[in-house]
């Protein structure tokens, strides 16, 4: 099974949440590919699941200089794809995270649980959900 986590991190936190994810899938018995989305390309789309990380931003966004170019490049090719979401935030209710997993089922992508959301920086039970994302997408 290979995993490809695919993250932008700003301050660290959402960082944080990717080393908790690729540790579950690892501890899973997964292969894990661990990628800032600067060193991310379409190869890994070839992976058994993908999941991506992004804080929200401005009006509850993805952050729009790296990551959302990245993510709309391969939106369209996320159809039958396990996937799962994760990311930080500093204000609002987590709308970006209802937003961008309605993308993801609009697109055919199969999330294999709901988004992982962390207020700042990510708490012992947002890591401890990381993990575990990490390992529902090893299964």
């Amino acid at each position: 099974m290979k995993v490809s986590i695919v993250y932008w991190s700003g301050t660290g936190n959402t960082e944080a949440m990717a080393n908790a994810v690729a540790e579950g899938a690892k501890n899973a018995g997964a292969e894990v590919g661990l990628l800032p989305v600067s060193a991310a390309d379409e190869s890994v789309l070839e992976s058994d699941a993908l999941l991506f990380g992004c804080p929200a931003m401005g009006a509850e966004e993805l952050e729009e200089g790296e990551f959302e170019p990245f993510f709309s490049s391969v939106e369209g090719k996320l159809a039958g794809k396990k996937i799962g979401l994760f990311g930080s935030y500093d204000w609002g209710d987590g709308e970006w995270m209802r937003t961008w997993q309605e993308r993801v089922v609009t697109a055919g992508g199969n999330m294999i649980a709901d988004g992982v959301i962390a207020n700042n920086a990510p708490d012992d039970e947002a890591l401890s959900a990381c993990r575990e994302l990490g390992k529902l997408a090893a299964e």
